[in-house]
């Protein structure tokens, strides 16, 4: 049958369209559509990130790689670890401006190439929460005689992370999905990633380590614990879009970048209390802090957490840190465990969604009340095995249920 003569203009029409996409419309196209897979896909990327490394490098037989001693044998109080300041620290061989990252960079409108992968997301496919704020460098971990780690730290910044992190997982999407579902990746496809070599190396490339935290709602008398699970949203977040993850978690990072806060801030548990604030109760992370730094004893959130901490219902607790297996991200572990009714004093209403992603509600009490998801051998082998998960959550979910008779005595 004959075409219908209408449709030759269209058609026509069409064609020219296509053949007059210039080079960078179609290399932002292209990229567009990688960065899209790799937010779609996190999960099964990461399995096979992870494919081939050995399991004495995986945390808990989990996709987050970790160094000897960098994950305690039992859970380690949050006071035992030490945090030493080294202030500037010298610039890491590995950095996002490298030459090997070209292939993961689109052209910009001039027709050059982007000159690093945050500018690229910051044109093309920004998130709602994209900022590039000062955070703390970590440079180096260490045991102490007592047990405890020390974790010395510098200066750095957010856009490290996507300079870095992103680019590593958007090029392993596209190695990916160049060989199709099946296979591995080689080397070939993925310079940058061959470049950056041992992602636990701390000294090879500036990392931030942000703070992973489950919180635990333990109900002492009945016997029974449950836990908060956050999904990350991909239109929201620059990293971990489209994963579950325990909350709260945040870049450990100060408040704001005025100069007072670098040292005001510097500490894990202040920087877990502004988390738990902000997303469970959906605060602001605005403090004024660009004006003067944080009073925390006179915050009344804070001072409910210390006087928890201290009549021993909430219970706080470091069990190591690891790196992401696709990303390279580096995040800190840690538990706190609430009694129930210092949690409901804390958290009468916790909130559904914040600038992050929502919450992940899985059932009521009877007054309505939302109660998490209970902390069962069941949930967690579900969770780590079947759901997608960030690796980070997933080892502490796994390190958590291990240590259980430690963290719920």
């Amino acid at each position: 049958m004959a075409a219908d003569p209408a449709s030759r203009p269209i058609l026509t029409k069409e064609k020219a369209l296509t053949s007059s996409v210039t080079p960078h419309v179609k290399s932002q196209e292209s990229w567009r559509d990688e960065r899209d897979l790799l937010n779609r896909s996190r999960f099964e990327l990461t399995r096979r990130a992870v494919a081939g490394v050995p399991d004495a490098l995986r945390v808990a037989g989990t996709p987050l790689l970790a160094q000897p001693g960098w994950i305690p044998t039992t859970p380690v109080p949050l006071d035992a670890v030490r945090l030493e300041w080294a202030g500037t620290a010298a610039p890491a061989p590995i950095t996002g401006r490298e030459a090997s990252l070209q292939g993961s960079l689109p052209l910009a409108d001039d027709g050059a190439p982007f000159g690093r992968y945050a500018e690229a997301v910051e044109a093309l496919a920004r998130p709602r929460l994209f900022e590039n704020r000062q955070c703390y460098r970590l440079l180096d971990v260490d045991e102490l005689p007592g047990g405890g780690p020390r974790l010395r730290f510098g200066r750095g910044s957010y856009f490290d992370v996507i300079d870095i992190c992103e680019a590593a997982a958007h090029e392993f999407a596209s190695g990916a999905a160049a060989v199709g579902p099946d296979g591995a990746v080689p080397a070939e496809r993925t310079p940058f990633r061959a470049e950056i070599g041992d992602p636990t190396d701390l000294a090879r490339r500036p990392v931030m380590a942000a703070i992973s935290t489950l919180t635990i709602r333990h109900d002492t008398a009945a016997g029974t614990a449950s836990f908060v699970l956050h999904w990350r949203d991909p239109e929201k977040v620059a990293t971990g879009g489209g994963l579950y993850q325990v909350m709260p978690v945040g870049m450990f990072q100060p408040s704001a970048d005025a100069p007072h806060n670098e040292a005001n801030d510097f500490d894990l548990w202040r920087s877990t209390a502004r988390e738990l604030s902000e997303e469970l109760l959906g605060s602001t992370e605005n403090y004024g802090s660009e004006a003067s730094p944080i009073d925390y004893e006179g915050w009344p959130f804070f001072a409910a957490l210390e006087d928890a901490r201290h009549a021993g219902t909430a219970r706080v607790f470091w069990l190591g840190l690891g790196v992401d297996a696709l990303t390279f991200v580096c995040d800190m572990l840690t538990v706190v465990v609430f009694e129930a009714a210092t949690f409901d004093e804390l958290f009468p209403k916790m909130a559904s969604t914040n600038d992050e992603g929502h919450r992940v509600v899985d059932a009521e009490d009877a007054t309505g009340r939302s109660v998490g998801i209970p902390f069962r051998g069941d949930h967690v082998e579900r969770l780590t095995e079947r759901e997608h998960m960030q690796p980070a959550g997933a080892a502490l979910l796994r390190l958590a249920w291990q240590h259980r008779d430690t963290l719920l005595p």
